[in-house]
C-alpha cells in the first residue's frame, strides 16, 4: 500500500487542497492502487479557510475526513518526522511562501516542515505547490534552493488547452498533474495531444 503526506500550508488556495485530496482518495486511484493517505494542516490554512468561500472550515472537516489519519502540525513527534518512517512521497498543497522559505533553508518549526526536510534528507518525492504572485527575488531563490535539494516546484497553473470551465475542474486538472509526478493514477483528465 502506498502512503502519501498531503500538507496545506497558510496560502490561498483551500480549493486546491480539497480537490487533490479527493482525487487521492477516489474510488479510481484505490481500484487502481491501495493508498494510506497522510493529512497536515497547518494553524495557517485554518485562518485562511476561514475567508475562503463561506463553508471553509466545514470543507476542512471534509477534507479531514477523506485521510487515514490527520497529523497536529505541532507534533513534531509524529511518524513522518523521521527517516525510519518510508513513504511514497509528500505534496505541500497549497505551499505559502513562509512554507516554502522554511522548508528550502532547512529551518522549519512545524511538522510540515519537518516531514518536508526528510522527504529531502532520504530522497522522497517532494512536490511544493507555492503559490504567490507576483513572486520576489527571495520566492524564487527558495524556490532554486528547494529544487536543487531535490523539491519539484509546482505552481497550480491552470492548463488552458483542455478546455477547463470551472475553478473545479481547473483544480482536478492539476490534482491529477501532482499524482503523475507521484507515479499515482489518477482520474481521466485531458491532455496535451490527445
Amino acid at each position: 500500500m502506498k502512503k502519501i503526506i498531503v500538507a496545506m500550508s497558510g496560502a490561498s488556495g483551500l480549493l486546491l487542497g480539497k480537490s487533490l485530496v479527493a482525487c487521492l482518495a477516489s474510488s479510481v486511484t484505490l481500484k487502481a492502487q491501495p493508498l494510506e493517505l497522510h493529512l497536515i494542516i497547518s494553524e495557517g490554512m485554518r485562518r485562511v479557510a476561514a475567508h475562503e468561500g463561506g463553508a471553509g472550515l466545514e470543507t476542512l472537516e471534509e477534507i479531514k475526513s477523506l485521510a487515514h489519519a490527520v497529523h497536529d502540525p505541532a507534533d513534531l513527534a509524529a511518524p513522518m518526522a523521521g527517516g525510519s518512517w518510508r513513504h511514497d512521497g509528500m505534496v505541500v498543497c497549497p505551499c505559502s511562501m513562509s512554507s516554502l522559505a522554511a522548508i528550502a533553508n532547512g529551518c522549519g518549526t512545524n511538522l510540515i516542515h519537518r516531514a518536508a526536510d526528510v522527504c529531502l534528507k532520504e530522497r522522497f518525492p517532494l512536490i511544493l505547490a507555492v503559490r504567490e504572485t507576483p513572486l520576489s527575488r527571495v520566492h524564487l531563490a527558495n524556490m532554486l534552493a528547494a529544487s536543487d535539494a531535490g523539491a519539484v516546484i509546482m505552481p497550480p497553473v491552470p492548463a488552458f488547452y483542455a478546455g477547463l470551465s470551472t475553478l473545479e475542474e481547473a483544480a482536478r486538472h492539476f490534482s491529477v498533474r501532482i499524482m503523475d509526478q507521484l507515479g499515482l493514477k489518477g482520474p481521466e483528465i485531458r491532455r496535451w495531444g490527445a
